[in-house]
This record gives C-alpha cells, sequence and structure tokens, in this order.
C-alpha cells in the first residue's frame, strides 16, 4: 500500500505565500511523476504544477512566475511554494504520485486526501 500525506495548507492574506509538502510512503520502488492538482467550490480539479523524477517541471499558465513545485526524490516527497496569493488560488490541494511498487510494474497514480487553502482579500 501506498500512502501520500500533504501538510501546509491554511489561510493566508492575498499576497501572502505558503509552502505545501506531501510525502509518499509504503511500497514504493521508484516514482515517476509527482504533481499537485486543485478543486474551487463548484470546479472541476484542474492541474496546478507537475514534476518529473529528472525535475523538469511544468504549470498552470494561473500560476507561472507565482508557484515553483520541487522534489527530494530521497524523501519521496514533493512540495509546492506558492508566493503572491490571490483570492482565486482558493482551494482544496491534492498532490498526486505515478509509483512503480516493483521493478518492472507499470507506474500506478496515487492521490492525496487534499489540503484546504484559502487566500482572503
Amino acid at each position: 500500500q501506498v500512502q501520500l500525506v500533504e501538510s501546509g495548507g491554511g489561510l493566508v492574506q492575498a499576497g501572502g505565500s505558503l509552502r505545501l509538502s506531501c510525502a509518499a510512503s509504503g511500497s514504493i520502488f521508484t516514482i515517476d511523476g509527482m504533481g499537485w492538482f486543485r478543486q474551487a467550490p463548484g470546479k472541476q480539479r484542474e492541474l496546478v504544477a507537475v514534476i518529473t523524477s529528472g525535475h523538469n517541471t511544468n504549470y498552470a499558465d494561473s500560476v507561472k512566475g507565482r508557484f515553483t513545485i520541487s522534489r527530494d526524490n530521497a524523501k519521496n516527497t514533493v512540495y509546492l511554494q506558492m508566493n503572491s496569493l490571490k483570492p482565486e488560488d482558493t482551494a482544496i490541494y491534492y498532490c498526486n504520485a505515478d509509483v512503480r511498487r516493483r521493478y518492472g510494474d507499470r507506474p500506478y497514480v496515487y492521490w492525496g486526501q487534499g489540503t484546504q487553502v484559502t487566500v482572503s482579500s
């Protein structure tokens, strides 16, 4: 079994910063891509940022220049540094990871339980 546990969400004023963390644990051989998604009330879940095992990154246009995704492969952890936060960034943020549990396995996507980020105006 594999678990992803997020932390770091909370309430912040517009213009402020938060750093989210997501640690994967359990039966893990390797982790390919890791990412952050978010879902605001009444909206579909959307991609925020993704990062490969080689640290290549991709961002949603709405967060480019404000958010930075990074990872520590030794700790199986992905981070999301969020700066210059806006009220429209308010959402539940979910991390995911493409995990291979054994050598030769195809990757399987696991999700965290989500962490609330609220940005007040």
